[in-house]
This record gives structure tokens, C-alpha cells and sequence, in this order.
């Protein structure tokens, strides 16, 4: 975790562990994750908004979410709510069976099922 031009509460970032570690029921093949916490308007002594950012790398794909909210906890809850979708899309296309071949092979079957229904009337 990376605090950008401010030094961050060990309580922050507890947080955003535990809440990054959760990740792990949605995807269990990720290899690391990199979080930058930054502060918008933080030039001009009046922060405006805190920006999370989160770099998450899976095998052969890398994930990258920003969020910002008036506090970090809940930006880190927003980025979270993104991450959890993407990792799910993620999974279900690399699990995906609707490959032609697997698609043919199913729709025959369906027919096969279909002609011994007819035949057993």
C-alpha cells in the first residue's frame, strides 16, 4: 500500500487488508494487489476528495480500479464493489463453455434427448 504524500493511519490501511483479503473468495488465483491512496487538492491545502486506487494482477490479466468519496473507507467500499464484479466477470469468461465445438455438442445431445422422448410415446 502506497500513501501518496501523506503518511496513513495503521488503522486505514487494516482495513483495507482485510477488505482487499475478502477478494479471495471471488477469484482464488490472485497474485498480488497495489493500492495507492491519494488526496486530491492536496497542492492547494484543501483536499477535496480521496482518491483509492487498486491494482490487482491475476494470472495473465491485471485489474485497475479508482474510486473516490469523501473518505477513504468508502471509496475503498466502492472500489471493492467494482473489483468483486470484474473478478466475477473474469472468472466466468475464463470458465466459460460456450465454445462452438461445446455448444454443438450440447445442442445434439438435446436433440437426442428429444427424439427418445418422442419414440418412448
Amino acid at each position: 500500500m502506497h500513501a501518496v504524500r501523506f503518511t496513513a493511519d495503521q488503522s486505514l490501511l487494516d482495513f483495507i487488508q482485510a477488505k482487499l483479503d475478502k477478494l479471495d473468495t471471488f477469484h482464488d488465483h490472485i497474485i498480488s494487489a497495489e493500492v495507492f491512496l491519494k488526496l486530491e487538492g492536496a497542492d492547494s491545502n484543501k483536499v477535496k476528495e480521496k482518491i483509492v486506487e487498486v491494482r490487482l494482477m491475476l494470472p495473465g490479466k491485471e485489474l485497475f480500479v479508482k474510486e473516490h468519496d469523501k473518505s477513504f473507507e468508502s471509496a475503498t467500499d466502492r472500489v471493492l464493489d467494482v473489483l468483486k464484479d470484474k473478478l466475477v466477470r473474469f472468472k466466468q469468461k475464463r470458465n466459460d463453455i460456450s465454445s462452438p465445438a461445446i455448444v454443438e455438442a450440447q445442442s445434439q445431445e438435446e436433440t437426442e434427448d428429444e427424439v427418445y422422448e418422442t419414440d418412448e410415446l
